[in-house]
């Protein structure tokens, strides 16, 4: 029970309580800083973002800093109370003066999960909602609101966090929790976070609960999650490099043999890749950088194939490769659109060799 709990913690341990303390949505906070400040701020806001990416937090925070206490604060979630009676009863309460506050806040997560009769009803009192009341809707999926709600809110966009900085955030949480990580290891559990906060933490919350030594390696994040090896990733990479079809397509049969997520498969090839042409054409000081962020036999391993005169590896590949990532969730057959871009790859190397023959 206990390494069930220590799973919670992690993330709600390191969640901000300040503004200050939010990472990457400088855009959102300074923004409700100044309203705060001038004491002009909206009666309904709507956050919209990915999830993990702070929304919840943030709402939290504006709460905090309106001057509403725990009494005065609601926090609904719109997937197990998203029916019309449900919001009647919010209605109801929210004409109830505060407790202590001279505001309530309402916060509706998962606000798009609502039904149609939920969204008429919450829109009445949106538009005439009581001076002491504010609302702050979140939802991972704006195109299901109604026109009608958002143009009654002041909206928000959150960001994606960047790969750096959830990388950065792995290494400062090991680090306060008593580990040494590497920065290889950090930046795949930074990978495997895909853009999320949360997942991120999760990652990370999974990998230390198990690790022994209080040192966390690539090798072992691989072992712990699941994650790709890294042989397999570089292995691929040499068949691009050298133009092998059939060692490629086995690579990718195994991934999906051996039930690992394609998606971060080619996503660690596309990091990968991307390193290999920087290499290629980086001065000394972004080589360093990059040579910070990797294990050592890696960074040779990437280092020796920027020295190659190998043609393959390009930013045409490159966009092949991303291409067929944006593809990956949409596929009926899971591996086709990697399948099918790496012998795109193989072929047009193989129609231009032809040509410079002919």
């Amino acid at each position: 029970m206990q390494k069930e709990q220590n799973e919670i913690t992690l993330y709600r341990k390191y969640r901000p309580h300040t503004f200050q303390e939010v990472i990457g949505q400088e855009h959102i906070t300074k923004t409700l800083e100044s309203a705060l400040k001038l004491g002009n701020f909206a009666h309904a806001y709507l956050f919209v973002g990915t999830h993990g990416t702070g929304k919840t937090s943030v709402a939290r925070i504006f709460a905090r800093e309106l001057g509403c206490s725990e009494n005065d604060l609601y926090e609904i979630d719109a997937a197990s109370n998203r029916g019309i009676d449900d919001i009647r009863e919010l209605r109801s309460s929210v004409q109830n003066l505060p407790f202590g506050s001279k505001h309530k806040v309402y916060i509706i997560d998962e606000a798009h999960m609502l039904t149609k009769d939920a969204f008429n009803a919450l829109l009445k009192t949106l538009e005439e909602p009581p001076s002491f009341v504010v609302f702050i809707l979140a939802t991972t999926e704006f195109e299901k609101l109604p026109s009608t709600i958002v143009s009654r809110c002041q909206s928000f966009n959150f960001r994606k966090p960047q790969q750096n900085v959830l990388k950065d955030v792995s290494l400062n949480i090991a680090k306060q929790e008593g580990y040494k990580i590497d920065p290889s290891a950090a930046e795949l559990i930074a990978v495997l976070g895909d853009g999320s906060f949360r997942d991120t933490l999760g990652v990370l919350q999974k990998v230390i609960s198990i690790s022994a030594d209080k040192k966390i390696t690539a090798e072992e994040v691989e072992l712990i999650t699941g994650a790709p090896p890294r042989a397999l990733v570089n292995n691929f990479i040499l068949a691009i490099a050298e133009n092998k079809l059939n060692e490629g397509l086995l690579i990718i049969n195994n991934v999906v043999k051996n039930n690992i997520n394609i998606k971060i498969f080619l996503k660690l090839v596309l990091a990968k890749l991307r390193f290999i042409l920087l290499l290629r054409f980086a001065k000394k000081e972004l080589e360093n950088d990059i040579k910070k962020d990797i294990d050592q036999n890696d960074f040779k391993f990437l280092k020796d194939m920027s020295n190659t005169k190998n043609t393959q590896i390009s930013s045409a590949t490159l966009f092949v490769l991303l291409n067929a990532y944006s593809k990956l969730g949409f596929s009926y057959i899971a591996q086709l659109p990697l399948e099918l871009a790496f012998m795109d790859i193989i072929n047009n190397k193989s129609k231009k060799d032809t040509n410079i023959k002919n």
